[in-house]
């Protein structure tokens, strides 16, 4: 007769093989190679002053990169355009200063076994005005617009258009040079490149704006300059999100059809994977399926696709800018979906600022020991 001890100590390695099995498989696109299923996801900390990140950020990643952390996706940087960044505080990927602090945290992610891509952002007119790291500079925006469709900022120009897109291309063109495995394009969550997706935020009556078709224009010659600028051997991800910062319903997409509209001008551009991101990945993006947003952009395009949202954690992150915790939750959904192929990759977010051996505990079964989240974490670089 089997004791409960003896049953929580099967179930835990039953656990274990099936993580191992699934999310331990190497994964490759282009001339990057993961380890492993499992990314850290884009968070912005804010604990690099003056936009250079230094020794304590090196060691944040590598920390994670150690605890078997497949892919280092570093938190959002500022791109070279005067009104790409809102704080002095977030990191830039431009200037000697930067680029070196990065060249350094890609090499001691390296040497601890993982890979690493920057995320590349430009925040458009969800800028505070007087903010940093340029203080004078506009915010702008397809249409002058807020997500929401109030008047904020100032309309982008032919010039801004160009410059933007010559900025995300020096960025990546950088991020190479400094020896990263890949680059992510920001283009979720209502910051500029999604705020020319969105109607809401995209009025424009040139070749820029229009139907869903006209409005992926921007973001589709911000993927091929990229495409340009580095070698084949070189990996571009886009993030997307039907979701926005001050609308949790919306959706750029309300149905496939609308979705494949969407995706196959920034496929053919040259993306390379897409990271769709959601507030909780477990939920179906349209009715009739219970794939999530991942599993249809992976179905529609044909691309690998990572999923993300409250992976490992009871409360979605919303919460923990309002003080919220979260416990630690079982990842067996999650096992379920990547057994039948749903999607490519898993980035984990809060779960991993809670506890840099996520990975490590979750590969192996020791999902018990795994640290659970607290909003006081945000406070620090761990």
């Amino acid at each position: 007769m089997t004791d409960a001890a003896g049953a929580t100590d099967a179930a835990g390695a039953g656990l274990a093989a099936r993580a191992a099995a699934s999310l331990s498989r190497p994964f490759s696109v282009r001339g990057l190679t993961a380890r492993n299923r499992i990314a850290m996801a884009p968070m912005t900390r804010q604990f690099s002053p003056d936009g250079v990140p230094g020794q304590d950020v090196a060691d944040y990643y590598t920390r994670r990169a150690a605890a078997d952390v497949g892919l280092i996706i570093t938190e959002g940087t500022y791109v070279d355009h005067e009104s790409a960044g809102t704080s002095d505080r977030v990191p830039r990927f431009h200037g000697d200063a930067a680029l070196a602090g990065w060249g350094h945290v890609a090499d001691s992610v390296h040497r601890a076994g993982g890979a690493i891509i920057p995320q590349l952002w430009h925040v458009g007119v969800t800028r505070t005005e007087g903010a940093g790291p340029v203080p004078d500079a506009e915010p702008v925006g397809p249409s002058g617009l807020s997500l929401s469709g109030e008047p904020k900022g100032r309309a982008m120009t032919q010039k801004d258009l160009d410059d933007v897109i010559a900025a995300f291309a020096d960025a990546a063109a950088a991020a190479e040079r400094l020896g990263f495995d890949g680059a992510e394009l920001h283009g979720a969550h209502g910051y500029l490149i999604d705020q020319f997706l969105w109607s809401g935020s995209n009025r424009r009556t040139d070749a820029y704006g229009g139907d869903l078709v006209a409005r992926t224009r921007f973001a589709a010659e911000i993927v091929a300059a990229c495409r340009a600028a580095v070698s084949d051997a070189f990996p571009l991800f886009f993030r997307m999100s039907q979701w926005k910062s001050d609308n949790y319903e919306a959706k750029l997409a309300q149905t496939p059809q609308e979705l494949d509209a969407l995706l196959t001008p920034l496929a053919e551009a040259g993306v390379d994977v897409f990271h769709a991101s959601t507030r909780r990945y477990w939920l179906p993006e349209f009715e009739d399926s219970d794939l999530n947003l991942a599993g249809w952009v992976k179905k529609i395009s044909g691309r690998p696709t990572l999923t993300v949202g409250s992976v490992g954690l009871d409360g979605d992150f919303f919460g923990s800018f309002q003080g919220n915790d979260s416990r630690v939750t079982g990842i067996e959904q999650l096992l379920d979906r990547m057994e039948r192929d749903e999607f490519d990759m898993v980035a984990v977010g809060r779960a991993l600022i809670a506890d840099p051996e996520w990975a490590a505990k979750s590969l192996r079964g020791r999902t018990a020991d795994i640290t659970p989240f607290s909003a006081e974490m945000l406070k620090h670089l761990h």
